[in-house]
Formats: C-alpha cells, sequence, structure tokens
C-alpha cells in the first residue's frame, strides 16, 4: 500500500527540520474519531472502492504525540485502520492532534536528478507525483520500535523495483512538516543518470500486472515542477538545492 502522501491543501506551511535520527515508537492508543464515526467512515470507504475497486482496508499506523530535541525525531504511533486514514484526511483533519508520518526516498540519480513516481489510477491518489513511500503499518513494527528505514526499502522495492542495497542512502533524515502530514526523507542515490534510472523502473512496471505507479518522472530543476508535485515534496528539493548552493559558496 504506497499511499502514504495524500496531497496536502496549498497553502500550508511548510517546515523542514534536519534530523540525525529517528526515534519512533509503537504506543496503542484508542482513537475517539474512528470509533464515533466508524459507520461513517465504513460508507465512506465503500463509496471510494465503487470506482477504486483495488483499494484495501488493512491496519495502518498514525503518530500521536512526536518531539524534536537534539537532532532527533522521537514519536509514538496507534494502530487504526486504512478507512479512517483516509476518511480522515478527506474530511479535514477532523483530529488535529493526530500526524500521518511516512518515510520517503527522495531518489537520485548520479547526475543529481531526483526521480519521482507518478500515481497510478486504481491507487487513492492517483496522478500525484511524490518519492516512493508508503503507509506505516504494523510489519514496521519490531518489539515496540518502528522502523521507518525499513519500510523505506520495502516501498522502494515494491514501486520501483530498486533493491535498497544498491543505493547509497545518506547520513540522518529530513524531517517535512507540512499541517498534518510529517514526511521523513533520505536521499538515496544511485550509479546510475536518472534517465538510466527512469529506463529501469518503467521497464519494472511493464512487468507487473498492477503497478503502483504510472509513469516515472526526472525533476533536475524548478522548470521540471509539475502542479502534482505536492508543495511539501517540492519544498524538499529545494532545500537540497539551496544547500548544495551553500555548501559550494
Amino acid at each position: 500500500m504506497a499511499d502514504a502522501s495524500a496531497a496536502p491543501d496549498q497553502g500550508i506551511e511548510t517546515v523542514i527540520v534536519p534530523v540525525e535520527r529517528l526515534d519512533l515508537i509503537f504506543a496503542p492508543r484508542p482513537w475517539p474519531f474512528a470509533q464515533k464515526r466508524r459507520a461513517e467512515i465504513e460508507a465512506h470507504f465503500a463509496a471510494l472502492r465503487c470506482s477504486k475497486p483495488a483499494l484495501w482496508n488493512g491496519p495502518v499506523l498514525l503518530l500521536h504525540e512526536h518531539t524534536i530535541a537534539h537532532g532527533v525525531f522521537h514519536g509514538a504511533y496507534f494502530e487504526t485502520d486504512y478507512a479512517s486514514l483516509l476518511a480522515w484526511r478527506h474530511w479535514g483533519f477532523p483530529d488535529p492532534a493526530v500526524k500521518s508520518c511516512f518515510a520517503m526516498g527522495a531518489l537520485r540519480g548520479s547526475d543529481g536528478a531526483f526521480v519521482l513516481g507518478v500515481m497510478a489510477p486504481h491507487t487513492a491518489h492517483a496522478g500525484w507525483i511524490y518519492f516512493p513511500a508508503g503507509v506505516v503499518d504494523r510489519s514496521d513494527v519490531d518489539g515496540a520500535r518502528v522502523d521507518l528505514a525499513g519500510n523505506l526499502k520495502r516501498e522502494m522495492r515494491e514501486e520501483t523495483g530498486l533493491d535498497a542495497c544498491e543505493l547509497e542512502a545518506e547520513k540522518g533524515w529530513t524531517t517535512v512538516l507540512a499541517g498534518m502530514l510529517v514526511a521523513q526523507i533520505r536521499v538515496l542515490r544511485a550509479q546510475e543518470t536518472a534517465q538510466a534510472l527512469r529506463a529501469r523502473i518503467l521497464a519494472y512496471l511493464a512487468r507487473e500486472a498492477q503497478p503502483e505507479l504510472a509513469d516515472v518522472r526526472v525533476v533536475r530543476s524548478p522548470a521540471d515542477f509539475d502542479r502534482m508535485m505536492p508543495p511539501y515534496v517540492t519544498a524538499f528539493m529545494r532545500h537540497v538545492w539551496k544547500e548544495a548552493r551553500t555548501d559550494g559558496a
């Protein structure tokens, strides 16, 4: 399931905070929103499935508390279902204490260009363009810890066919805070150019019966931005380019 990063409202402020590591735990608790509005949520999901029958309602994790201190992002997750997550987002985030916190792999070719995917028509957010990402679920829980690095490796493989072992992960994460969304982004560098990566990913998608991506985009500068790229994704790329200019000054 790779619909972690629904497109946020255009007017939401984006805050970018580089962190050295993530300290995430699984701390189950009830979610009053999902309990009180159960019937409405089920009806909403059933309506969505009429147009997108491939949607699957399984258990997912959402963040219910977090802090950033001394270079560490601390957070605690609880479990809900995908139908509740979608309703919460589609209805304007009625519980502002909850966040959708997910990992994204900022794939970069050897030429420095970014590689992004276009979500396929059967997904919940068809047409949106962003880095490989996925919802966090119980398979990402190791004891009491939540492993976003492992989640990122799995989603990269499922969406693009690329194995994380062939990519060089930069140290640390970039936390991008965008309203109710918290993207934990890690740059993954490949030895191939962005165009070569695009060709490999497209070949992988052609072999899949129901690929999660419909296309692959290469972004070298803001001139390649698309209105279907969420603002927090383009803000991250601008941040990376700005940092590169600063380091090279």
